[in-house]
């Protein structure tokens, strides 16, 4: 099953999981007046709006984005191409390798920042913190794309002399964050796991710098996280 799959289903089930709710409030509002009313009653009724009113806040936060992403079509790849025509000579071999690992870096880091380490920071992803699903949906598809973004920049990192010998040490580190998308989504990702993603975004950032490649962050559309 394919990322976009498993995202738009997650996207279904928070508009399902809406209604349910409403219907729940609907009926446990019923049955607080056909009982003449209650303290557990109404404390039920309380607890299924707020539940409800947080499935409502999410599904309208994915309708955003979605609505957003729909502006912000352009990959790394096409981002570079429109960069640069297509090299011939050495030099501007090494040249297209940096433009394109400075746009792949730069995504990296984007969505690591966005959609990782800023909600991580703010608590979005204990248990019990609202709107943790739809967090966790983000940074599962976040993780997994920053991954595959930094596999491409260490890639293109090897047209580049100077680059690919700086980037060459943190390879390792780059292949130890391939399952951190899937913890992520589940809720299972620790502080040392978030903590060693953010140390390889530096250190990759730092490598492009020394190189005379500097990556700046660039935070992808949520179609762009979805195609990976």
């Amino acid at each position: 099953m394919s990322t976009s799959t498993r995202f738009r289903r997650a996207v279904t089930a928070l508009f399902v999981s809406g209604a349910l709710l409403a219907g729940a409030t609907a009926c446990g509002g019923g049955s607080a007046r056909g009982s003449g009313g209650g303290e557990p009653a109404r404390a039920g009724v309380a607890l299924s709006m707020a539940a409800q009113q947080e499935a409502t806040d999410e599904a309208l936060a994915v309708q955003a984005l979605t609505a957003q992403a729909a502006g912000w079509q352009e990959t790394a790849d096409e981002a570079a191409a429109a960069a640069s025509p297509a090299p011939s000579t050495t030099a501007e071999k090494q040249k297209f390798a940096k433009t394109r690992f400075v746009a792949n870096a730069g995504l990296a880091a984007g969505a690591t920042y966005q959609w990782i380490i800023k909600p991580y920071r703010e608590g979005k992803f204990k248990k019990g913190a609202k709107g943790r699903t739809f967090a966790l949906v983000k940074a599962g598809l976040a993780g997994a794309f920053a991954y595959n973004r930094l596999k491409a920049a260490a890639d293109n990192a090897k047209g580049d002399p100077l680059l690919s010998k700086a980037v060459a040490p943190l390879t390792a580190s780059i292949e130890s964050l391939k399952g951190l998308g899937s913890k992520l989504r589940k809720g299972d990702a620790s502080d040392a796991d978030v903590t060693s993603l953010q140390n390889v975004i530096n250190g990759v950032k730092g490598a492009g710098a020394g190189a005379g490649a500097p990556v700046t962050e660039k935070v992808p559309s949520l179609s762009q996280l979805s195609g990976g």
